[in-house]
């Protein structure tokens, strides 16, 4: 299938269990990475899915992206610039809708996958749009209330399902704020799972699995 020109670089992997309405799996890779990254896993994903692996817009060095930019201050440590996470979510929404006009895609069963950078925009997106979004994997990331919609808690999440994981030993993103990614979903009663792996700030072959057999469970 032709690679279609759209808001953002991206490469897919078409559905190979073509039917009626084909299912989209958005994936965005972390700070510093392409879309090459999270692109190794398609092959092993679902035939029944169309995925699509989005290159976030800001360069940072050759093949390294970033979906808004990190500061590391000696005296107030990590800093996010939260503007360009909010322009990113939302050219991420926009894109969302481009590539399912593009490929003719069902707009009614959208799965995201993010790592990191990118579980951060893909929490933003569902927890701020969820009548676009009807999964989530969650890998390595948390919820930046800052860069949801001011008024995202009186949204509708009914038909929002989310997979989160987190590595225990992890030094990048500390796990007490996935774990808090688990307490906001509990409190505004979004169905999801949450699992954590004695790795450090990456995917490890068990949670692989386990987000794969979630994923075939729910087509």
């Amino acid at each position: 299938m032709e690679l279609k020109n759209l808001s953002l670089e991206h490469v897919i992997r078409p559905a190979k269990i073509v039917k009626d309405k084909v299912a989209p799996l958005f994936m965005f890779h972390g700070y510093g990475s392409n879309e090459a990254d999270l692109f190794s896993f398609a092959e092993q994903l679902p035939d029944d899915l169309f995925i699509i692996s989005a290159r976030a817009p800001y360069n940072l060095m050759p093949n390294g992206y970033a979906w808004y930019a990190i500061q590391y201050d000696p005296i107030g440590g990590k800093w996010s610039d939260d503007e360009q996470a909010i322009k990113s979510r939302d050219l991420i929404a926009n894109f969302i809708q481009e590539a399912i006009t593009a490929y003719k895609l069902d707009a009614e069963n959208v799965t995201l996958l993010g790592f990191s950078q990118g579980t951060i925009l893909s929490y933003a997106v569902a927890l701020s749009y969820p009548e676009m979004i009807k999964k989530v994997v969650a890998l390595s990331g948390f919820i930046n209330e800052k860069i949801l919609v001011k008024d995202w808690k009186s949204k509708d999440f009914s038909n929002l399902d989310i997979y989160a994981s987190h590595g225990n030993v992890d030094q990048v993103i500390p796990p007490e704020w996935a774990r808090n990614a688990k307490t906001i979903l509990e409190k505004n009663k979004i169905t999801h799972i949450y699992e954590e792996f004695p790795v450090g700030h990456g995917v490890a072959a068990q949670n692989f699995y386990s987000f794969q057999k979630w994923l075939q469970d729910r087509l």
